[in-house]
């Protein structure tokens, strides 16, 4: 990026970026001086970054020149002190050791050498260039050099650049020249604004208008204060809201009383008692947007991709007892769903023609027979502190990085460190804890890895970009509060995109998931296209590039692992691109909030789970893909002359060879029988109401995959099961 004008000789204040392609290589240099071939390498492959302050002192007046040296990869570069007054001054180097230096203005007129006088801009001819002169301390470092350097701007392919001309003069005379050009990273903040009326122009700079008003309050020590008053703010709130209910009385958003297909186990009997029983019970807030992402059966019907609640229609309530608890007493009323709350649950028993209805937002379907198992809510309980406080501690939480932006002010390390616990805890505590309420144990248990690679994010892209925007404390709130509180809040910022994992099966049955995936690609697309542009001009591409290419070949290995499907959680989303970040522009800023508070959503709501899954893993209640029986049984077959009541239903027996040792049958949902017969009698069922018949296999008890439902009306026509697994 070129160097604006107002950037001279006289203040070079600024973070520059040293453009690989624009400069001569350096690294015969660093041999010269005596730099490890290893260290080279390492200098070699890694983007250089200056952060220059140039000031007068207040006591004399005189010119300095600090300049802090990073270097992409973790290692520190040789800092720079320079004070230009022409005195010499030792120092032990961390990269070329013992040396000695002095630094001066000049003028152009009074360099002796042609390389080191010439190509300068006319404004560098006024205002003088700045002349740095090294040497090494031969007796400390055993080797002897002597570097010359002139700063100044250039005009570089049409750009006004940042360079410095290098003369070096090696331990046997070797004269080595070079040019080291810069990029120019301070983004001028969007909120400096001058406005022009005829001759007359009128200055409106917010930015350092907060700098000097806020600057009282930057104080590292308000700051510890403060974040000890945080943290045991954040500490009350989170007992408010999670750990003054019994822990008994938790239930979560998928919580039921009745488990699919055979998980009741025969007639039901591991899911009793039926009726005579209460529950007083409270629910997370949000739980309308849990729902089903694989098919369930219920009676002829399958209900995915949305929560599952069966009835509630009728006058009194009534739903099934395999209806989302907490969906359920949303749609009954008994709470908002963005606060959650608290009610009391009635177990009823057996019901018949649970009614379909639509209420608060949330839609339920019917079933038209009889099911062993329903409740009923009625508001009155004896639970305390019900609300779900995630929304006033977002607001909290906001707040406390706003005034970290605006007014506090850290180092930006500080900063960054802040916003890493404060995203992480709420997630963990609020917006998407792992359980309810929140397990502590299992928080704890992953923050620490997660500072680790969050420490690994500062190291590879943050500290290239957040110090970057120090003196726009405005602009950058903007460019990372928005898009980090986006990131933390994913589970609500893409609620509505039909993608709930990077799988191809959920992908590929799910409506409009291909065509959202589609459009994800093309955002990630473009904005790497553009990112790629802005390293190139830097010139670190390459670097970048075969960094890159070697994570891709490792993950196409893993992904050709027989047995194993590779996972890209959102967690690695963010791991993978943060590196390509490392620019200090406003766009990386704000790739960077995003990134960040996916990263940490990812790492609080679920934990670090395996990039490499099995099938199994995969799976959670699908089909597993096992054999079907076949129902003799069909609209054939069936003799209407007969009472329903007086039929058997048959099915098939196991083919020859097959491991399967027994059948499970569902009746009405309920699993009826179990054992090796190869007929059921219906002379149990309630006569004048529809049924509905799955079968399956089963080995040692446990049963493969069930059959669609057969349906066998009132008027005894029978309507043959669907193909497939229900």
């Amino acid at each position: 990026m070129a160097a604006p004008d107002s950037i001279t000789t006289k203040d070079l204040t600024a973070v520059w970026v040293m453009n690989k392609t624009l400069s001569d290589d350096t690294d015969k240099i660093l041999e010269l001086q005596g730099v490890s071939w290893f260290k080279r390498k390492i200098i070699s492959n890694s983007s250089l970054t200056l952060y220059v302050k140039h000031y007068k002192s207040d006591e004399d007046g005189q010119e300095h020149i600090d300049i802090k040296q990073v270097l992409s990869g973790g290692l520190s570069g040789s800092d720079e002190e320079r004070t230009l007054d022409w005195q010499e001054r030792r120092k032990e180097d961390s990269t070329f050791g013992a040396v000695i230096g002095k630094s001066k203005r000049m003028t152009v007129e009074e360099v002796e050498d042609e390389f080191l006088k010439n190509g300068w801009t006319d404004d560098t001819l006024g205002d003088g260039v700045v002349c740095s002169y090294v040497v090494s301390d031969t007796e400390k470092s055993k080797t002897t050099w002597t570097a010359e350097q002139i700063w100044g701007f250039e005009v570089i392919n049409g750009e006004r650049r940042y360079v410095r001309h290098v003369k070096f003069t090696g331990p046997k005379g070797e004269e080595i020249k070079a040019k080291l050009v810069y990029d120019y990273y301070n983004p001028t903040p969007f909120l400096n604004l001058t406005f022009h009326s005829g001759r007359r122009s009128y200055s409106l700079t917010l930015e350092p208008a907060l700098v000097r008003v806020t600057r009282p309050f930057t104080s590292p020590w308000l700051l510890l204060v403060l974040g000890a008053a945080y943290i045991i703010g954040l500490a009350f709130l989170s007992r408010a809201n999670s750990f003054q209910t019994p822990a008994d009385a938790w239930v979560d958003c998928t919580s039921t009383y009745w488990l699919a297909n055979d998980g009741c186990g025969l007639d039901g009997e591991a899911c009793g008692p039926f009726d005579n029983s209460t529950f007083d019970f409270r629910c997370p807030s949000q739980c309308d947007s849990v729902i089903l992402q694989n098919p369930r059966t219920v009676g002829d019907e399958q209900v995915v991709y949305e929560p599952l609640i069966v009835g509630g229609g009728d006058s009194n309530g009534t739903y099934r007892g395999d209806s989302f608890i907490c969906a359920a007493a949303v749609q009954a009323g008994m709470f908002r769903d963005s606060a959650g709350g608290c009610a009391t649950l009635e177990l009823i028993g057996n019901f018949t023609d649970f009614l379909p209805t639509t209420a608060h937002g949330l839609s339920s379907i019917g079933f038209p027979s009889v099911f062993p198992l329903s409740f009923r809510f009625t508001p009155s309980n004896t639970l305390s502190h019900c609300a779900d406080l995630r929304n006033p501690a977002l607001a909290f939480n906001i707040l406390v990085t706003w005034l970290l932006f605006w007014v506090l002010r850290p180092k930006p390390i500080v900063l960054y460190w802040c916003l890493v616990c404060i995203g992480y805890w709420h997630v963990a505590l609020f917006s998407q804890p792992q359980g309810t309420p929140p397990p502590l144990d299992t928080a704890f248990g992953t923050f620490l890895p997660a500072l680790f690679i969050a420490y690994a994010f500062w190291r590879l892209a943050f500290r290239f970009v957040l110090p970057a925007f120090s003196k726009a404390p405005i602009e950058a709130s903007v460019w990372y509060l928005a898009t980090f509180w986006a990131g933390v809040l994913t589970n609500i910022t893409t609620d509505k995109i039909p993608i709930d994992r990077l799988v191809g099966s959920d992908i590929a049955q799910r409506p409009g998931a291909v065509t959202a995936l589609v459009i994800i690609v093309i955002i990630l697309v473009v904005i790497v296209i553009n990112q790629i542009r802005v390293i190139r001009k830097t010139g670190w591409l390459p670097h970048y590039a075969r960094w890159y290419i070697i994570g891709g070949l490792v993950t196409l290995v893993l992904a050709l692992l027989p047995g194993l499907e590779f996972r890209i959680h959102h967690y690695v989303l963010a791991m993978v691109l943060i590196p390509g970040t490392a620019f200090p522009t406003r766009l990386s800023a704000i790739y960077q909030g995003f990134l960040l508070g996916m990263f940490l959503n990812g790492a609080a709501a679920f934990g670090f789970d395996s990039i490499l899954q099995t099938a199994a893993d995969l799976r959670r209640d699908a089909p597993i893909g096992s054999d079907l029986p076949t129902f003799l049984t069909n609209s054939s077959t069936l003799n209407t002359s007969i009472p329903i009541l007086n039929q058997t239903l048959s099915w098939a027996p196991i083919p020859d060879g097959e491991s399967w040792d027994g059948f499970a049958l569902l009746v009405d949902d309920v699993e009826r029988y179990v054992g090796t017969a190869l007929n059921y009698s219906l002379a149990g069922l309630q006569a004048g109401l529809p049924h509905f018949f799955r079968v399956a296999f089963t080995s040692n008890g446990q049963a493969g995959d069930f059959t669609m439902p057969a349906t066998l009306w009132p008027n005894g026509t029978w309507v043959d099961p669907l193909p497939g697994p229900s």
